[in-house]
């Protein structure tokens, strides 16, 4: 591994660390180490990454803002590529934009509003970057990147890039194809969107984060909704509904502003919050004869 680090470090092809805690870079403050730590200073860079990676037979995990995301506390084997300050450039042509993967989703829709471009005022709030948006298909307040998405430049793990069009990602409820059938890294994202009245458009992305404030415990480390909604029913209400809002395991804990957010009350493990889920999962099948499922990315060793 020493030998793969040393070569990545003379490409120069961005940030690179051994040994890096990935409680340093998830919301939720938990992770143990990656071997390697790489951020890339650019998609040509981050290219290059892949294919010494792969050349090298080692594993290799995409990660962004660390939101949605439970790292185990043994860490990630192999190489760990955060897409972030390289792969965070903005394009925009009349209606249409191009945002690289690395870019805050947040920072997008805010941004996009006060030009008057409507479409993306459900991100209003929603933690994360554009690649993870994409690859979850993430979503709030009736809406989702399926809604709005229209090619993304993917690079897969054979080190293959190729534009998918927004039927080739084969989205669904919090899906796409890049989780299981085709994985891969998105580079790059073109939304299409549509004018707009800009004071409409940036009150209402105001009133959605507002709402995130307000219902979900942000002032907590914490990774955004543990489990998909199980509809017509929601994961929140159910587990508030079991009784369950500020249960605890360790250092895990059940907030009690909302039932579908596990938080770091104080040097919770990835064993803890794991601990927790399956608690959840198996009070609420008790009470109710729901499965629920995990949308938080469980990853690592």
């Amino acid at each position: 591994m020493k030998e793969l680090t040393n070569k990545l470090i003379a490409m120069n092809i961005g940030a690179v660390k051994e040994n890096e805690p990935l409680a340093n870079h998830t919301t939720i403050k938990i992770g143990g180490p990656a071997d390697i730590l790489v951020e890339p200073s650019s998609a040509e860079n981050l290219k290059k990454t892949m294919e010494v990676t792969l050349e090298s037979g080692v594993k290799w995990t995409a990660i962004g803002r660390g939101s949605n995301l439970l790292v185990s506390d043994k860490g990630i084997e192999g190489v760990v590529i955060k897409l972030g300050t390289g792969l965070n450039h903005v394009a925009t042509e009349g209606t249409t934009v191009t945002a690289d993967g690395g870019v805050s989703l947040v920072s997008l829709a805010m941004s996009i509003s006060r030009q008057g471009l409507s479409g993306m005022e459900f991100a209003g709030g929603i933690p994360g970057s554009v690649g993870g948006a994409v690859f979850m298909n993430a979503g709030a307040h009736g809406s989702d990147i399926s809604n709005i998405l229209e090619k993304a430049l993917i690079l897969f793990e054979d080190g293959k890039i190729e534009w998918l069009s927004k039927d080739e990602m084969k989205f669904s409820y919090r899906t796409s194809v890049l989780q299981k059938e085709r994985p891969g890294i998105v580079i790059q994202a073109v939304f299409k969107l549509r004018e707009g009245e800009k004071e409409k458009i940036v009150a209402e992305i105001q009133r959605n984060k507002d709402y995130r404030k307000e219902t979900q415990p942000w002032n907590y480390p914490c990774a955004g909704s543990i489990f998909r909604n199980p509809l017509p029913d929601y994961a929140g209400n159910l587990v508030e509904k079991a009784g369950l809002k500020g249960h605890s395991i360790g250092g895990a804990k059940i907030s009690e502003m909302h039932g579908n957010f596990i938080v770091n009350a104080g040097a919770a493990t990835a064993e803890d919050v794991l601990a927790l889920i399956q608690h959840v999962k198996d009070t609420v099948l008790a009470s109710y004869g729901v499965r629920m499922e995990t949308e938080v990315e469980i990853i690592g060793r």
